[in-house]
């Protein structure tokens, strides 16, 4: 096949892989007058010298440079770009297929997706690993070299964008028709640095190489507005209306990203929006020479991509936020009814052909926004337009913590957003109605379940909202969604009891295995065959094995082998050299005091008085290497204290010769995907360590239990789930459960008695506030020390002693090779229910296409 430019499909073709039913289309990617229309998409050729043409092809004529002379970054983008043609052929394929067939689609809006590299994945899933390697070994390049060029898309933070990828891996994986929203963030959220042990935050700049992966969409641009006013008119059949007068608006600019499934030809599309001015330059002003001024308008639009999560501390990060999460659901609801529809369909029937769930509170202002178009745009009457939007969305909540949901004051939706607002409030005065007719006479209740709070300021609160325009709610794991329903949204529970349902996390094997875990991988299917990545419950096949000598030496092998693998990258990437023989116990996860890297921390202190002080003998004590990865929210003082504690603690450590072959303590800057795909499979133990009731579910501990890591754990979130599948004998338990942490905060929890009357405690405090850590300095430690006896909101304290008595058993565990071998390959075998297919197929059949 001829790979010159103009024999490529045009990039317009890209532009929708959503099912058409007629030649009606309005911008349609599959208008049949186009010539392309009926032709076969025919990829490039697999085979070492097509892939290798291929690649010279975009070297060449794309790039505009000969081989000889080309940089490593000009390979780089030669190479995803001819992988990315790979896959276009059956994007285009699958796009065809669904509007020859159109079913019901999921339209997953989501503020975050966290990508990780492109590269590893698009390879996986076309099976193209070895001939692109070939490929480059042929036209003498390094292909490693190459693949690591790839930087990380910033576009998510946690667990939460983390989720989002695994979900539409999985959709895809599954043929499901679905499409992601989102937003194309400039920077994403930051790179982290450390200066003198302290967190700084610099721009992340995922972009400065390009974007191969991607494919802009100016031509599809969409409107948003903002501000202004409302008013009445009379329209053209004398029915009384409102409209919105907007003060200013700002374009949506496309960019697709291609979402391969797991080698079944299927790629989707994850859709994501750049904002960019309406009104971009001002050639007069800028002739008279105020050039700043005449780009006013485009830097003001391009904000709202710029960053994800901007700090909120002040009003002006507040109201950004509020502008990024409408401007996101705006262009995406608009993209799907008037561009991806056809044009005469009938909107009473939009819930045949979408269901948009809504990942957290974040898309939740898409709510009153598909009321707005339905009725402003599209002539619905409101009732008619409720019971369509009450059909089109459900609801995900991931937080037990009730300042985690969001709300949005009335007087800054009302300058913002001023339809919406009044949408907003007829909704609820309708909603309140209901509670009225159901709970006569409560009006306590009627407070507590209205989408307004009063107090302490006038507010929507937008989980209520979600619930009660969702046709369901859900939370993401068993603990956490009974604990929604009876403790966070009891109210609504008891009106409408069936809305409420639960759906466990989970994972992409595909990822978090089979690319992140090579040599796992290979010997799973060197043991059980091939087949596993996408029918994860096989796992279980490896339960009898647990008991193999050989295989479990070949396991012990795998973890080891990954082990050096970590030590070497620590060493290149972040100068940290970690011992060759210890066990290596990881926390990572956000830095929030709710995660409890404070009780880590202890522990570790604790550990260190041990030795030092030879209240232990150095031959009673089990080697340990500690792990942290952890980014703090730009503007939350205590976790960033925090951080600098933990990296005061691991310093001084490291140059303790009384210690040095028995702990260390590292703490590599910038944890993302690529760190995690590299440290998950190396770990020997997992610390999920929350106070129960506080997690809402957690996926990494999903994923170094599917690598053989044993997870020490508090009963909360997915833990509780872990537990019960991987056994008692498994998983090492410790501290409160949940009613027990209510029980004690109703009886008021004094953090400090704990202090006092716990010897082990009290020392490895006293060490820290000493100074010991600080380089003498006690006002450096005094910010965590003092929040832990004086307020310790999450009872670190109170579970001290459990968590040391539970690392003990891990000690003794460790000390059994063979025992714990097999414990690690029973994690493996039972964990096949955390694979990310399972909980679409849950998402199918709970929530989104329910059988009747």
């Amino acid at each position: 096949m001829s790979h010159d430019p103009s024999d490529r499909p045009s990039a317009g073709w890209l532009a929708d892989e959503t099912p058409r039913l007629d030649s009606s289309v309005k911008g349609s990617a599959f208008e049949p007058t186009s010539p392309r229309a009926t032709e076969p998409v025919v990829g490039p050729e697999r085979t070492v010298d097509g892939f290798a043409k291929a690649f010279l092809d975009e070297l060449n004529f794309e790039a505009g440079v000969a081989l000889k002379r080309s940089t490593t970054t000009d390979q780089y983008l030669a190479l995803a770009r001819t992988i990315r043609g790979y896959l276009m052929a059956d994007w285009l394929r699958t796009a065809e297929r669904r509007r020859q067939n159109p079913t019901k689609m999921v339209g997953y809006l989501s503020a975050e997706y966290l990508l990780g590299r492109q590269m590893g994945n698009s390879l996986l899933a076309t099976d193209l690993g070895d001939i692109a390697e070939q490929a480059m070994t042929s036209l003498g390049l390094d292909f490693n070299l190459l693949r690591a060029q790839e930087i990380e898309p910033g576009l998510g933070n946690g667990g939460l964008g983390r989720l989002a990828a695994c979900f539409i891996d999985s959709l895809a994986s599954m043929d499901v028709p679905s499409i992601g929203y989102g937003i194309r963030y400039e920077y994403g959220i930051f790179r982290q640095t450390f200066e003198e042990g302290r967190q700084v935050e610099v721009p992340d700049a995922w972009l400065s190489l390009g974007a191969p992966w991607e494919f802009p969409h100016p031509d599809r641009a969409v409107q948003v507005n903002f501000g202004g006013t409302t008013e009445q008119y009379i329209d053209g059949d004398g029915r009384t209306r409102r409209r919105w007068l907007p003060a200013w608006n700002v374009q949506g600019i496309p960019y697709h990203y291609m979402v391969p499934g797991y080698q079944n030809g299927v790629v989707n599309t994850l859709r994501l929006w750049s904002a960019r001015a309406t009104q971009e330059f001002d050639l007069k002003i800028f002739n008279s020479g105020d050039y700043a001024e005449a780009v006013r308008a485009q830097t003001f639009a391009e904000n709202i991509s710029k960053v994800l999560y901007p700090e909120d501390s002040t009003p002006q990060g507040r109201e950004l936020r509020l502008q990024q999460q409408y401007f996101f659901v705006a262009c995406s609801l608009k993209d799907f009814i008037d561009r991806t529809l056809e044009e005469d369909f009938d909107l009473t029937r939009l819930d045949e052909r979408i269901i948009f769930q809504l990942n957290d509170t974040h898309p939740v202002i898409a709510i009153p926004e598909m009321m707005r178009l339905l009725m402003d745009e599209h002539d619905m009457e409101w009732a008619a337009a409720w019971e369509v939007t009450r059909k089109c969305f459900a609801y995900t909540c991931h937080t037990l913590l009730p300042e985690a949901l969001e709300v949005w004051p009335v007087e800054l939706m009302t300058r913002l957003l001023p339809r919406h607002m009044e949408i907003i409030y007829r909704i609820n005065e309708e909603f309140l109605d209901t509670v009225r007719e159901a709970f006569p006479g409560d009006e306590l209740r009627v407070r507590r379940m209205s989408v307004i709070q009063e107090h302490p300021e006038r507010a929507v609160r937008m989980a209520n909202l979600a619930t009660v325009a969702g046709v369901k709610v859900n939370g993401v794991a068993a603990l956490h969604s009974e604990l929604l329903r009876d403790k966070l949204l009891p109210d609504f529970a008891a009106l409408w009891p069936n809305k409420f349902t639960n759906v466990t996390n989970g994972v992409t094997p595909r990822r978090f295995i089979r690319l992140a875990n090579q040599q796992l991988s290979t010997l799973i299917t060197d043991t059980i065959g091939p087949g596993w990545e996408t029918d994860l419950e096989r796992l279980r096949e490896l339960e009898p094995y647990a008991d193999d000598a050989a295989f479990t030496e070949s396991f012990r092998q795998v973890k080891q082998a990954n082990k050096d693998r970590l030590r070497s990258i620590l060493s290149q990437r972040d100068g940290i050299e970690l011992p060759e023989h210890a066990m290596l116990d990881v926390m990572v996860k956000r830095l929030h005091e709710y995660k409890r890297q404070t009780l880590k921390l202890l522990h570790i202190v604790s550990m260190y008085d041990d030795i030092t002080s030879g209240r232990v003998r150095r031959e009673d004590v089990v080697p340990r290497t500690f792990v942290f990865g952890a980014k703090a929210a730009p503007g939350y003082f205590m976790a960033k204290e925090i951080i600098f504690l933990i990296n005061s603690v691991a310093k001084t450590i490291a140059q303790d010769p009384r210690v040095t072959d028995l702990m260390a303590v590292a703490f590599p800057a910038n944890y993302n995907v690529t760190l995690a795909n590299k440290l998950i499979p190396a770990a020997d133990l997992s610390e999920q360590i929350s106070l129960a009731g506080k997690e809402a579910s957690g996926t990494g501990n999903m994923k170094f239990a599917l690598n053989g890591a044993l997870t020490i754990g508090t009963d909360d979130g997915a833990n509780v789930e872990i537990r019960e599948l991987v056994g008692d004998e498994n998983f090492f338990l410790f501290g409160m459960l949940e009613p027990e942490v209510a029980a004690l905060a109703d009886r008021g929890y004094t953090p400090s008695s704990f202090y006092e009357s716990n010897p082990a405690l009290k020392r490895a405090i006293d060490l820290l506030a000493s100074g010991h850590f600080t380089g003498g300095d006690r006002s450096l430690a005094a910010p965590v020390v003092d929040d832990l006896l004086y307020k310790d909101r999450f009872m670190a304290l109170a579970d001290f002693q459990s968590y040391l008595d539970a690392q003990a058993r891990v000690d003794a565990a460790y000390r059994d090779v063979d025992g714990w071998t097999r414990s690690a390959v029973l994690n493996v075998a039972r964990s096949g229910f955390f694979s990310s297919d399972r909980s679409m197929r849950d998402y199918l059949d709970r929530i989104w296409m329910p059988k009747s």
